[in-house]
């Protein structure tokens, strides 16, 4: 995957196409991704004699094909190619050829 922890990201198609943000977590297993304030769920919960019952609001998973990583010189969405340099792997960007 080329999409890591803390990379500026752009929402592509669905309800929150055109949006940017950070992504707070990839999940590897299931091939997405955790965006911060895209795709934002509400969950109430009842009291019980240990917890305090409320409401709350956390991001949900979406598919990491419905994100575009973007081009920290350029500012737009880019596509990546890995270029390999002494047994490292780099991202490269494939709309400035820069290293990510």
């Amino acid at each position: 995957m080329y999409i890591k922890k803390g990379d500026k990201v752009k929402i592509i198609c669905g309800k929150y196409k055109n949006k940017e943000s950070t992504v707070l977590k990839v999940i590897r297993g299931e091939g997405r991704v955790i965006v911060k304030d895209i795709n934002i769920v509400t969950s109430h919960h009842k009291k019980t004699a240990q917890s305090q019952g409320g409401i709350t609001k956390k991001e949900r998973p979406i598919d990491i094909s419905n994100v575009a990583l973007i081009d920290p010189s350029s500012k737009k969405p880019t596509r990546i190619k890995i270029k390999k340099e002494g047994g490292k792997k780099i991202r490269i960007s494939c709309r400035s050829g820069k290293e990510i």
